[in-house]
């Protein structure tokens, strides 16, 4: 038996959205370093999304520095610099600037 042309529109339609879902999760999402903060402060996502973070400061540098016990630092960010990080597993993810404590971030990953 074959397809009917209704069934073979659906099919297609699904499968265009089915793309469009899979490259909108494709896109990072994006924390700004301006004003010694994160903006967010706090992001949501899903596991095997990346995190873009972007030094908009003028003349300050900054790093990612994730803590606990399998915690690590990014390299400094330099004005206009960027550092992404894929996040595979569910958790919460606290993370600090190296050199500026102060400035606290935190991304959630759902399954």
């Amino acid at each position: 038996m074959k397809p009917g042309r209704r069934t073979l529109i659906a099919s297609f339609v699904m499968a265009l959205s089915v793309g469009r879902t899979l490259s909108a999760s494709a896109q990072p999402v994006e924390v700004l370093i301006r004003d010694y903060k994160f903006e967010p402060a706090a992001v949501e996502i899903r596991a095997r999304q990346t995190v873009k973070w972007t030094n908009g400061e003028k003349r300050t540098s900054h790093s990612i520095f994730f803590q606990g016990p399998s915690g690590f630092e990014s390299d400094r960010l330099f004005p206009g610099e960027s550092w992404e990080r894929v996040f595979d597993k569910p958790g919460t993810y606290l993370y600090t600037c190296g050199p500026h404590p102060e400035m606290t971030g935190k991304v959630i990953v759902t399954k």
